[in-house]
């Protein structure tokens, strides 16, 4: 293996600012209630000059995710910083509609009367990002929140330390002050956070740790929409085209290291093409990373659970392998028919390694998948629609890709989200405005007639009318 170190991630940061946290939440509940943020005008204002602060800093942020990550700058811009611009001017784009109130009807025995619904901020939000799409994981909820018309405490990861700083600086200088809020930290500032109260928090992470924050945030009623990860397969049936499903394969797995909640996390693939199919993905592999450079690691804590996972395995290793600790780095493996019951195949992996399970029918490969909790993706190579109906109607999960992976996320019109043990609740686009959003109920009725056989004393010819009303 050729190793690379990276430069050395720094220590988890601690909050530091010059207010408590409670005295932040406390400053931010006071602006809400002074109705700074509801009005159409400042919700685009704060859009804008999110758009902004990303093209104007784009340097900064490209920087920034290469001292903690390791990106190089075409993908930090790919991954972070243009979906973050594309979910802002989604928002901005339709917000207008998104806020209009709509009419719905009212049954004859309400007549005369209208009714309708319309969308209210919660109030203020708390928005738990991850480290590892540290700034899109931390803005696409934070896009929602302002579209909606909310106040917002981000807390960003402790283990990217160097964007969590950027993101302080930058939005607490773009966006308005009395509004947004970061506060930088690890458990202990999370939990403080949670003990305030919030209207609403978003957490983006991993199974354990959500209910960790579900049952901090259980404690004052606030409703939470939990972003989690999970093992998200690929079934690549007989029917497949082979070649472009190892290609599409290779480079989702390879993206960001495999640090990605919805990577491939194990390919299901049909006996009858396997060995042609791992020809492939070992050929695009090896096309993708010529150089035989290790791909790097958030830190090295990641890395020896990655290394463990890999030495109790079992199975075939086809390519790759290696895992430097100390560089926080691993090569891209591949690993055929491991042990049904170890560790690679029972927790989300979240590194570039992709065991391979050889399947005999389509029914194995869905037994294999519905003995196990829903994912948050499901991947299906195959030509027959009877095939991409099959896996759309018997596996319970939060989003299907047919023929190809991960580009779920950047469709603005679809809801993301998971489903049981792959998160709940969900956003983007529309969907985000919602989740961040009251829809308040509202009925006016005229003060005139006021029909007398709506009260009491009910004699039986009421009773007989209201019967024949209700």
């Amino acid at each position: 293996m050729t190793t690379t170190i990276r430069p050395g991630t720094a220590e988890p940061t601690a909050a530091s600012d010059a207010e408590s946290i409670p005295e932040i939440v406390t400053r931010l509940r006071d602006s809400f209630r002074s109705g700074r943020t509801r009005s159409l005008a400042w919700r685009l204002e704060q859009l804008r000059a999110l758009e902004r602060m990303l093209a104007e800093c784009e340097a900064e942020f490209a920087a920034a995710l290469d001292a903690d990550l390791g990106r190089p700058a075409l993908d930090a811009w790919m991954a972070d910083l243009a979906p973050s611009t594309a979910e802002s001017v989604h928002a901005r784009k339709h917000l207008r509609a998104w806020m209009r109130s709509r009419r719905v009807g009212v049954p004859l025995n309400l007549r005369p009367g209208r009714a309708w619904y319309q969308y209210e901020p919660l109030g203020v939000a708390l928005i738990i990002s991850p480290w590892n799409y540290p700034v899109y994981l931390a803005l696409g909820p934070l896009v929602a929140a302002l579209a909606a018309g909310n106040c917002v405490v981000l807390k960003p990861s402790e283990h990217t330390p160097t964007v969590s700083a950027l993101l302080r600086r930058r939005l607490t200088e773009y966006l308005d002050p009395q509004a947004v809020a970061v506060v930088e930290g690890a458990a202990a500032e999370t939990q403080q956070l949670l003990d305030q109260g919030f209207d609403y928090a978003f957490f983006t992470g991993g199974p354990e740790i959500a209910k960790a924050v579900l049952a901090g945030a259980a404690k004052h009623l606030t409703p939470v929409t939990l972003e989690l990860g999970g093992k998200s397969p690929v079934i690549v049936a007989a029917d497949a085209a082979i070649k472009v499903a190892a290609r599409r394969v290779a480079w989702a797995k390879l993206m960001n290291s495999g640090q990605t909640c919805i990577a491939p996390d194990y390919v299901l693939v049909d006996r009858r093409i396997r060995d042609e199919f791992v020809a492939e993905l070992k050929a695009a592999i090896e096309a993708f990373r010529p150089d035989g450079v290790a791909l790097p690691l958030v830190n090295s804590r990641q890395a020896a659970r990655i290394a463990g996972l890999l030495e109790t395995s079992g199975g075939q290793r086809l390519l790759g392998g290696a895992v430097d600790v100390q560089a926080h780095c691993a090569e891209a493996t591949l690993i055929l028919d491991p042990d049904p019951d170890c560790a690679l195949l029972r927790e989300e992996i979240f590194g570039p390694v992709l065991p391979l399970i050889t399947v005999d029918s389509l029914d194995a490969a869905l037994r294999f998948v519905l003995d196990r909790p829903k994912p948050l993706a499901v991947y299906l190579f195959s030509s027959s629609r009877a095939t991409q109906q099959r896996v759309l109607e018997e596996v319970s999960n939060g989003a299907t890709v047919i023929n190809h992976l991960v580009f779920q996320v950047l469709v603005n019109e679809l809801p993301f989200g998971g489903v049981g043990n792959s998160g709940m609740g969900s956003y983007h686009g529309e969907w985000g405005f919602q989740t961040f959003s009251h829809r308040k109920a509202v009925l006016r009725k005229p003060v005139r007639p006021d029909p007398s056989v709506l009260y009491p004393p009910y004699t039986p010819f009421k009773q007989r009318l209201l019967r024949k009303l209700f």
